[in-house]
């Protein structure tokens, strides 16, 4: 644990050094004086059921071939993947992720606008910026559990002038889901647009994710790009594989500008070896299917915490009222090894809130005991678990293949540390400080009376169009400002057209433009 070598300073300090997105694994290892191993990672959205063991032992044993050795063109990569999920490859491109996809997005079919709901994935408000777009931001309203209105998200737009539009579905990080029919009148509505998006990134995750993804539709439309993610739902951020699937007119400008090895031999590798593992995968996301539910069901017993639905692999949580999410966050990791995603530093989120990757039930447990020790200063007696979920239909890659072998119940990780989580998680201190040491204070001075259900309340069905206009003072830090709209641009900042983003970085990128 970071904490316990004397590193947790230098850990910590990473989060606050960090504008856009958390610090890596290897960036906090190298911090924590090698200890990174030692932390329950709630942070980063990965499967933790996939790959299994034995699929891990062979990569290995294939190490030195995989490294030495060019991959073979995209070409090749792509058609096996296809075959794989049943699509044309000249529907598909392929890149190192999907956030190259994004970029060539950006490059070769953004002009001049794009509008896209937030909080979301920040590399859709990020990317067009840095290349001079304008980007028109929809608020969604946490009054409605950060539910996206369609036809709300349909009048911005008119009311912007957007020329692009950008749909998460799931959205990153509330794990909202908009159901197939409603995100199809979405795009009819839109079909004069330049370019519509809809990132099904996380969509592998979802009770319903073949039936909700619309991209058999969008290779019939000649505005319409559907981005999908494999590192996520595969376990494997760090290998960098995505696709994207469209017609073959938008998919092929986009394969024309992606380098020749932009596919890497790793990715190439396990591509290849998904046919014999399709059960294995398809048990890994019915198992985070019902390791989600529990978790939102265990979250939900803390008193002042609101627990949004979800259909991604992690749980977006509203934290009780005079809690910060940084000196959480920062308290969880030195005191306790436990690390989360704070969302401070998304756009159309504040500090308050935290997003919680979806871990086996040991995790979770150790999660929520740390969360109770530094919210409340004692442990919280919980209610009696619910009866399990059915089971949710199958993914993309979910057919039976001939020969399955059973999954691990719990990643490598869970074991070690479930003995733990059944008592309070103390900082480990070197061997020579024998000195007692004070115990830190809660967060909150007591565990506040519930007196109101923790999930979110019932929503309105429909909201009007928000733009985001967090104007506050210049020097007061995010984790404090809020989400109501102000009456008039900040100082200073030039805002295009009447417009501003909230944001004092985003208004400068606005303004330069």
């Amino acid at each position: 644990m970071a904490g316990s070598n004397g590193n947790g300073s230098n850990v910590t300090a990473l989060f606050r050094a960090s504008t856009a997105h958390s610090p890596s694994y290897f960036t906090l290892d190298r911090a924590g004086g090698g200890a990174a191993g030692e932390i329950v990672d709630f942070c980063i959205p990965c499967n933790p059921y996939f790959p299994t063991p034995a699929m891990f032992d062979e990569l290995g044993s294939r190490l030195r071939e995989i490294l030495t050795y060019y991959p073979s063109g995209s070409e090749t990569i792509t058609a096996e993947l296809c075959q794989l999920l049943g699509l044309n490859p000249q529907t598909v491109a392929m890149g190192n992720g999907s956030t190259e996809l994004i970029t060539w997005i950006d490059h070769l079919l953004v002009r001049e606008s794009l509008a896209v709901p937030v909080p979301t994935f920040g590399r859709w408000t990020d990317q067009p910026m840095e290349t001079g777009k304008r980007v028109d931001m929809l608020l969604l309203p946490e009054a409605r559990g950060f539910v996206l209105d369609p036809a709300s998200f349909v009048q911005f737009v008119r009311s912007r002038g957007s020329r692009v539009a950008v749909v998460c579905n799931p959205n990153n990080p509330d794990g909202g889901l908009l159901p197939k029919q409603q995100v199809l009148s979405l795009l009819d509505q839109l079909q004069d647009l330049d370019l519509v998006v809809v990132d099904e990134s996380f969509l592998e995750f979802a009770d319903a994710g073949q039936e909700t993804s619309v991209a058999a539709e969008a290779v019939l439309r000649t505005n319409v790009i559907v981005l999908r993610s494999l590192g996520k739902n595969f376990g494997l951020h760090g290998v960098r594989f995505g696709y994207l699937v469209a017609n073959p007119g938008l998919a092929g400008k986009v394969r024309a500008a992606l380098p020749k090895w932009n596919i890497n031999s790793f990715a190439e590798t396990v591509v290849f070896m998904l046919k014999q593992h399709r059960q294995e995968y398809a048990e890994s996301l019915a198992q985070v299917g019902r390791d989600r539910q529990d978790m939102i069901w265990r979250l939900s017993q803390l008193p002042g915490l609101t627990v949004y639905p979800s259909q991604g692999n992690f749980v977006y949580v509203r934290l009780p009222e005079g809690a910060d999410g940084a000196i959480l966050r920062d308290r969880l990791l030195a005191e306790h090894g436990v690390l989360v995603r704070e969302c401070g530093n998304k756009i159309g989120s504040s500090s308050r809130f935290v997003r919680l990757v979806v871990r086996p039930e040991p995790d979770v447990a150790r999660l929520v005991s740390a969360m109770e020790l530094v919210l409340y200063g004692e442990h919280i007696r919980a209610a009696p678990a619910p009866p399990p979920a059915p089971e949710p239909p199958q993914p993309m890659l979910a057919q039976i293949p001939a020969r399955s072998q059973p999954l691990p119940r719990v990643d490598t990780q869970a074991q070690a540390v479930q003995a733990q989580a059944q008592q309070p998680a103390v900082a480990s201190m070197p061997a020579q400080a024998q000195a007692p040491q004070p115990v830190p204070a809660p967060m909150l001075a007591q565990a506040p009376a519930q007196t109101q259900p923790p999930g979110p309340q019932p929503l309105p069905q429909h909201a009007p169009p928000l733009a985001l206009t967090r104007t506050q003072p210049a020097q007061q830090p995010l984790a404090a400002r809020g989400l109501a709209p102000a009456q008039a641009a900040r100082p200073g900042v030039a805002a295009a057209a009447g417009y501003t983003s909230g944001t004092a970085a985003v208004d400068r990128l606005i303004s330069q433009a």
